[in-house]
Order: structure tokens, then C-alpha cells, then sequence
């Protein structure tokens, strides 16, 4: 036992009262006057054993009665050591999208924070953070309508990161009792939750609110399957966990339905819907279904905008008739010119030079071309077979330390081409065994540290490049190669192009690194804007020469689709939707220690294992009792 205010006990002391008193007996005799002529007042005495009892049970009852009032005074209790320690309490609750399916009694995540609410003592102060906000040292009062307010979204921290994060509010005081408190689901992509770290004497305990089967059907992906230049067809990849099979989806344009067709899930709960639309319409899409589980992945945005057309130009004095078969009028703008009648003002509005087998590359047209790059721009190199190799590596050598090297005079096929490479990515299906293969009389070897696209039997390089810069170590001319026959020339020469200009994807996930490029001129503080039906922001913003280059990063936060926009015109659309790894529910399996599953049960145990078993209410009651025995005696006890 142990006492509240164990200074107190010192008043037991003042059981030497009633001892000193019965001891000495310290009483004043009564005098009792009288006459000759009155009779003598009868006196009726007790016996000496009565007397003798009467006086000790006095004696017990006074001393009881004192030390009852002392112990109530000073508050005895019962307690486990960790009952009286100091407690610093933080808790985390998840408010990811996996927190808003809908249950049996009801959603997940509004059930999880009333119960919260409910069942947290009044009193106690605590700390609660989210995947998004932070509430640091409150009573539930002061939060409670913040608390009432949480809606999910698509931020997930993962299990280290809570740890670290929840760690970081306890004080450093280590004779605390710290508990870390985590709220959540527990998705199998938040990491291993039987690893946690020890550190400052924090222990962790684990609250999945729910056990109950979330049944989920989920729009997983979108794009484009076949394109022609009458049709698009556009396929939507679903998934589910159901046990139905059939799911009607729907397709939007701009809020109107224009098709409307069933997904027929597979043996592995997936499915593909295929639509059909017109090549030519501005689609501002959203395909739909009906769920009744999470509601996020409910909705897939994407946009299909008129095609901005990619600027070309080719320079030299060789034909480039093949050249102008690639980049047709319906996508690209294809200029030529001889390298004695260029232009040098024009290069820095292209999107792709080509230099097409010069013989020697001006130190003029080497400045224009690295301003080129250096603005986002791109080139691509066909050697001449009779090359200035010096001015071709003054140029060379500023990307990926390539160089070019001696001339070789020998058939050589080209045998290898690299799928990987982003020139062929989507290109082959299949790996091609009967191929043939083009071959090249007179080649050069070339040194470089950027990827191969295409290699020679002998693995040295044929095209060589990325992003900015290609090249190739041979000319490509009638005399020298049948690389022009080969089918390899148009899907090489026509994803160079469409690579020149970061055309905008059909969709992108809010929250990934994303850049687009807008061929629009901006004059000084200029600036593009990004908006919808209810919010509108600036993107970050880089200038360039008859272009503009625009990054999303913190923003939009909201699925949708956006208008870009330039002086209040608008210059296309862009669509972003949510990242679907929320829908994948697959869930750790928690430690059956420190684990519980409801909010209620966990604070329930946490006050029973704090309990305090206070007495003084009995010890008062205990003092009152001797107070009515010693009536009693003194009243019958003759």
C-alpha cells in the first residue's frame, strides 16, 4: 500500500491521547455536598471486572477512530508500478484512402474517429498526427471538430516513417512512460510491422479498428491500344475482389455519356474494357464505375487534345525525301535546307535538327545546336562518309563524352537492336528471329558512354543517343546502307521526333514528378496557369525559346481534369488521377502483443492497467464507525 500524502502519517503520533488518558485515568471528582439531615446519596458503584473492560474498549475505539482519520487524511492506495509513472501518449491515425471502405456498420474511418472521440479520456493530453496534419499536445476538446473534419486522401506514410515521425514528439525525459499509438489498416505496402526499433523506450501498439472484408472493384489503368486515323481505341484495365463477375463502366466525355459497356472479370479478377472513339474528337474523358466499396478509384480521368504539331528540320545537301515520308503534315512541321542557305535564327524554334551527312559541321552550327539542347531541343547526327572527324567531336564530345574515331571500310550488318532503349520501347512485341537485318559498307568506330539503340554484328555501336542527342556512326545514303529499306528506319527516325517535344500523357498520378512542354512563346512575366471547376494554381515554370516547360510537384492534389491556360486561353487540357496502390488490399498480420481491434478495447485495458485503488473513502467510513461505537458504549455499557 502507499500513501498520497505519506507526510501526513505522522499524526498517528496522536494515538498517545487516548492512552495517556485511560493510563492516568485523568478525571475530576465530582463533589457532592450534604447535611445531617439529608440521607446519604446512594451510591451504585460497578465491579471492578466491568469497569475494567469498558475502559479498554474506550481505549481501542478512540485509538481506531484517530488512526482511521489519520490514514483517510493521508489517501492510501494500490498501484502497479507503471500507474504512477509519467505518460506521454502519441497517436497516429491513418487517413489514407484504404481507411474509407464502407463496413458492415458503416465507413471505416468515420466509425474509427468517433470511437476515438468516445472512448479517450477527457482529461488525458496526447499528441495525434495524420498522413497529412499534426495535433501536438491537446485534450480531445480541443480537437474534436478537426477530428469530425478528416477526409482521406493519397498520402501513405509506410511503418518506419510513423515510427521515426511519432518518435520525434516524446520529450527526453526517460523516466516516462512513452506509447506510440498507431491507428490503421495496416496494408502490406506500409512495410513489416514485427520490425520496429526500440529506441527511446517508446512502446508501439497496434489498433486495426476492423477486421471486416472490404469487397473493392477498382479502374487500374487507361490507354491507348490501336490508333488510326480514324479511331482510337482505348482500353480500361479493372480489377476486384469480388465475387461478381460483371460490372457495368461507363464513359464520359465533358460529364456527357457517350458509351457504356460491361466488364467481364477472368480467373483472376481482372478485366479489360475496350472503347472506340473517333480519332479526330477532343475527348476530356472520365470512365466510371459503380462500387460500393473504396470510392476513389471509382473515377479514371484522361484527356485526348488536338495534337500539337512537332517542329523539324532537316539540314544538308543529300536528299531527304525519306525524311519528309516519316514526318508527315498530320503530326509534324517538316523543313529542309542546304547548310549554305540555313537560317541559324531558325534553329532555335525547332524540335529535332537533323544533320543529314554534312561533311563538316560549321563551329557556328555547333553553338546553335548545344543552345538547342540546352533549351530542350534535340538533334540527330547521320555522318557524311567523307567527314571533318575533328568539328563532328567538337560537337560529340559535349554529350556523353562520345568521339568519334577512324573510318573502317568493311560490310558490316546490323544485327542487335536494343528493345529496352526508349527509341523502341512499345515497339516490338515479340523478339524477331528471321529479321533482315540492313548492312552498312563504310562505318566509323565510335567511343561514348550514352545507351546503344542499335549495334553491329560485332556489337560496335550503329545509333547511339538519349533524350537530346543521337548519332550515328555511318551514313545512311543509298550508296553505303540499305538502312533506308529497313523497316527499323521509321519507328528510329519518327520516336526521335515525337521524343523532341514532351507532349502531354494522356493522364499522369498526382504526386509523381511530372514535366510538359507547350509550344508557346511567353514575354516577360508571362506565366501559365493550371485550373478547373474549383481551384486554380501557377505551376512551376521554365522559359524557353518558343517553348515552355511546365513541372507539377506539390500540385494538383485533387483527381480531375485541367485546363492550361495562357491569358485566358486555353491551351490544352492535362488529367491526373490518384495512385491506385490503395486499392491492392493485402494486409500485414499484426503481433499478437500490443495489438488490438477496436479503439474502445485498447482503452479500456490501458485504464485498467493504470488503475489506482484508492481507500481513504473507506478509512473515513471506518472513523464514522468508531464514532457510533463509542456512543454506543457510552450509552449501554454500564
Amino acid at each position: 500500500m502507499q500513501f498520497k500524502y505519506p507526510e501526513l502519517l505522522w499524526g498517528l503520533l496522536l494515538l498517545l491521547i487516548p492512552i495517556i488518558i485511560h493510563l492516568f485515568q485523568l478525571r475530576r471528582f465530582k463533589k457532592t455536598p450534604f447535611t445531617n439531615v439529608k440521607f446519604l446519596k446512594q451510591v451504585v458503584s460497578e465491579s471492578r471486572k466491568s469497569s475494567t473492560l469498558k475502559k479498554w474498549l474506550l481505549l481501542i475505539t478512540r485509538m481506531g477512530l484517530l488512526g482511521a482519520l489519520v490514514l483517510a487524511f493521508a489517501q492510501p492506495f494500490i498501484a502497479n508500478e507503471t500507474a504512477l509513472q509519467e505518460k506521454e501518449t502519441v497517436f497516429y491515425l491513418d487517413d489514407s484512402f484504404s481507411m474509407n471502405g464502407q463496413v458492415e456498420n458503416g465507413n471505416f474511418f468515420k466509425n474509427t474517429v468517433q470511437d476515438f472521440i468516445e472512448n479517450i479520456p477527457s482529461d488525458q493530453r496526447f499528441t495525434l498526427f495524420t498522413n497529412k496534419q499534426s495535433f501536438n499536445d491537446v485534450v480531445i476538446k480541443d480537437i474534436q471538430n478537426e477530428l469530425l473534419d478528416l477526409s482521406v486522401g493519397p498520402k501513405q506514410l509506410n511503418i518506419s516513417e510513423i515510427i521515426l515521425k511519432g518518435k520525434t514528439y516524446f520529450t527526453d525525459n526517460a523516466a516516462s512512460q512513452k506509447n506510440l499509438v498507431l491507428i490503421s489498416d495496416f496494408q502490406e505496402r506500409m512495410g513489416d510491422v514485427t520490425v520496429i526499433d526500440s529506441t527511446n523506450n517508446a512502446t508501439v501498439h497496434f489498433i486495426k479498428p476492423s477486421n471486416d472484408f472490404i469487397i473493392n472493384t477498382a479502374i487500374d489503368t487507361v490507354f491507348i491500344a490501336e490508333r488510326s486515323n480514324d479511331n482510337i481505341e482505348l482500353v480500361a484495365q479493372l480489377s476486384t475482389n469480388s465475387e461478381e463477375k460483371t460490372v457495368p463502366v461507363s464513359l464520359y466525355n465533358n460529364d456527357k455519356l457517350i458509351a457504356k459497356t460491361a466488364a467481364n472479370f477472368d480467373k483472376n479478377n481482372k478485366a479489360d474494357v475496350r472503347f472506340s472513339i473517333n480519332a479526330n474528337d477532343i475527348v476530356l474523358g472520365k470512365i466510371a464505375i459503380v462500387d460500393t466499396g473504396l470510392d476513389y478509384d471509382n473515377q479514371f480521368y484522361f484527356n485526348i487534345d488536338e495534337k500539337s504539331k512537332i517542329k523539324i528540320l532537316a539540314i544538308g545537301n543529300t536528299s531527304s525525301d525519306f525524311l519528309r515520308r516519316i514526318y508527315t503534315e498530320d503530326e509534324f512541321i517538316f523543313t529542309s535546307s542546304t547548310l549554305e542557305q540555313l537560317n541559324y535564327s531558325t534553329i532555335e524554334s525547332q524540335n529535332l535538327v537533323v544533320l543529314n551527312e554534312l561533311d563538316k559541321l560549321p563551329t557556328s552550327l555547333t553553338t546553335a545546336l548545344k543552345t538547342l539542347t540546352a533549351n530542350g531541343g534535340s538533334f540527330v547526327l547521320v555522318p557524311s562518309a567523307n567527314a571533318d572527324i575533328a568539328s563532328y567531336n567538337q560537337l560529340a564530345s559535349s554529350y556523353n563524352r562520345s568521339q568519334f574515331l577512324n573510318g573502317i571500310k568493311q560490310d558490316m550488318p546490323i544485327a542487335n537492336v536494343k528493345a529496352a532503349h526508349p527509341l523502341f520501347e512499345n515497339v516490338f512485341e515479340k523478339k524477331v528471329t528471321d529479321f533482315q537485318y540492313p548492312i552498312v559498307q563504310q562505318r566509323y568506330t565510335f567511343k561514348t558512354n550514352a545507351p546503344v539503340a542499335l549495334s553491329f554484328q560485332n556489337n560496335d555501336p550503329f545509333l547511339t543517343g538519349l533524350r537530346n542527342a543521337y548519332f550515328f556512326t555511318a551514313a545512311i545514303n543509298s550508296d553505303n546502307s540499305n538502312f533506308k529499306n529497313s523497316p527499323l528506319i521509321v519507328p528510329t527516325f519518327y520516336n526521335m521526333g515525337t521524343n523532341s517535344l514532351k507532349l502531354p500523357p494522356l493522364y499522369s498520378i498526382i504526386g509523381d514528378d511530372i514535366k510538359i512542354e507547350l509550344p508557346v512563346t511567353l514575354q516577360q512575366d508571362d506565366i501559365v496557369k493550371i485550373a478547373n471547376a474549383s481551384v486554380e494554381f501557377i505551376p512551376q515554370q521554365r522559359v524557353l525559346p518558343k517553348k515552355v516547360q511546365i513541372t507539377f510537384t506539390e500540385n494538383p492534389k485533387e483527381a480531375g481534369i485541367y485546363t492550361i491556360e495562357h491569358n485566358d486561353v486555353i491551351l490544352r487540357h492535362t488529367s491526373f488521377n490518384y495512385d491506385r496502390k490503395e486499392s491492392v488490399l493485402l494486409y500485414n498480420t499484426l503481433p499478437k502483443n500490443n495489438s488490438n481491434t477496436s479503439v474502445s478495447n485498447f482503452f479500456l485495458e490501458i485504464q485498467n492497467s493504470n488503475a489506482i485503488n484508492e481507500f481513504w473513502k473507506w478509512f473515513a467510513i471506518l472513523a464514522l464507525a468508531f464514532v457510533l461505537i463509542e456512543t454506543v458504549l457510552q450509552k449501554f455499557l454500564k
